[in-house]
């Protein structure tokens, strides 16, 4: 025997279970591209590489309903290191924040309140790429929406306890992965 409310229950079911429609967050740049080589322009001066060490122009859209702060963070997952390098993290940035400048690290051109911590070369702010010879090596850009003000970090906080907080408070986060090698 058919059951005529079975196709109305099935619809329903289908609606509830498909994704929300939602705008996608999304990290641009005019300075970087997904799967690129970097330019000599945001390569590190030192370790035996000659760039200019500066940070790219980003740009992002699509922030989830809720975001109250936003963080960058640069990533080598590539380094022989064990754990990776990390070559920015910058916390606190506004939510009225869409985009930072080219050459904004280390130059008072980040938003008010942001913090810029220290990078595995052991300088605070933007350290650019710098592989070991012969490797290409991938540099993850990623912008966080995050559903925090500001992230409470103690003074000098590590990259891993900056990325462990910002994890915690995540609500979206949008990335471009870049190559280097040299």
């Amino acid at each position: 025997m058919f059951n005529k409310f079975i196709p109305l229950g099935f619809l329903l079911a289908t609606v509830i279970a498909s994704p929300v429609s939602a705008q996608d967050f999304t990290l641009t740049s005019t300075a970087i591209s997904e799967g690129e080589k970097l330019t000599n322009t945001h390569v590190f001066e030192g370790f035996g590489c000659e760039g200019a060490n500066q940070s790219p122009q980003l740009s992002w859209t699509g922030a989830p309903a809720g975001t109250k702060s936003f963080a960058i963070n640069v990533y080598d997952p590539d380094a022989p290191t064990g754990s990776g390098w990390w070559h920015w993290n910058v916390v606190n940035l506004p939510a009225s924040t869409t985009s930072i400048a080219a050459n904004a690290s280390g130059n008072n051109n980040l938003p008010g309140g942001a913090i810029e911590i220290r990078n595995d070369y052991g300088s605070i702010g933007f350290g650019g790429a710098c592989p070991p010879p012969g490797e290409v090596h991938r540099y993850i850009f990623t912008v966080y929406a995050l559903g925090t003000e500001r992230l409470e970090l103690p003074e000098n906080p590590s990259n891993a306890l900056t990325g462990f907080m910002i994890r915690a408070n995540m609500l979206d986060s949008a990335r471009i992965t870049a190559v280097y090698h040299r």
